[in-house]
């Protein structure tokens, strides 16, 4: 990754719309919760929560929206404990538990030690179920950030709503790229990105998304190389319903990628 592409979006015009960041309560996690602390340094240390259940079944590292917390999560992740997979979502700087300052550069070099904290504490448990990674909205940056740069360390990916190309984002978003002097060959791409990684790859959209519009699906889908892929079009679903609209079905959806994955790798 090349730090002169993330300094042009670290700017405080850009971080206060991209980013929405709000503290955790001051409160235990829930009984089938645990919280990992991640230290980036001395003044920085970043929140993950995970929701266990048995160790070898599969785990999800889960990189969350821009204006959500791991503690949104707290009703969700005995969801997916319920359909067989382990649950764990990591906070951005200034999210949740975490110190620090949420900027673009950060959120992308923070996902490699946040991989290492996860994968060692599976070691040091002894949980031998595969790690797939999932990003929803601006989560699937620092996920494909890892897809890119670590394959070797998943199983699979899963994309929920998530960009393809970053300029074109910025400006749905309201922010003047062109007045700021960026242009997309200035910035990372995750169409790009996920070129690179040709494990198993499932992407979720919302058919209305009115932030992030279908066609960013579709163009990471079709970017990608993985043999093994599908994408998933949640019918009359917008950005911030496509959860709710799906129902059971996203968690059966993402159950039934991972095992018929799994399955496949087994018997290849």
């Amino acid at each position: 990754m090349n730090t002169e592409d993330l300094s042009i979006l670290d700017r405080p015009e850009i971080s206060e719309i991209l980013f929405h960041p709000r503290k955790a309560p001051d409160s235990e996690p829930p009984k089938s919760a645990v919280d990992i602390e991640v230290p980036i340094s001395d003044s920085i240390r970043l929140g993950c929560r995970f929701f266990r259940t048995d160790s070898h079944l599969p785990h999800l590292l889960f990189f969350h929206g821009n204006g959500e917390i791991a503690a949104d999560y707290d009703p969700i992740g005995p969801i997916y404990n319920d359909y067989g997979l382990n649950f764990m979502v990591a906070d951005y700087r200034g999210y949740g538990k975490s110190t620090g300052t949420p900027t673009v550069s950060a959120m992308l070099s923070d996902s490699h030690p946040i991989l290492d904290a996860v994968l060692n504490s599976m070691e040091f448990e002894g949980r031998t179920g595969a790690l797939w990674l999932m990003g929803r909205s601006l989560g699937s940056a620092p996920v494909l950030e890892l897809a890119a740069a670590r394959p070797g360390n998943i199983a699979g990916l899963i994309i929920e709503s998530g960009f393809a190309q970053t300029v074109s984002l910025l400006r749905h978003l309201g922010i003047d790229a062109d007045a700021l002097g960026i242009k997309e060959s200035d910035v990372f791409s995750n169409a790009d990105k996920i070129t690179h990684y040709t494990g198993p790859t499932l992407i979720m959209h919302a058919e209305q998304d009115h932030i992030i519009p279908l066609d960013h699906g579709k163009t990471l889908y079709q970017s990608s190389p993985a043999r093994n892929k599908d994408l998933e079009v949640v019918e009359n679903a917008n950005h911030n319903t496509l959860m709710m609209m799906a129902g059971h079905d996203y968690f059966r959806r993402i159950r039934d990628f991972i095992r018929q994955s799994e399955q496949s790798a087994a018997g290849s």
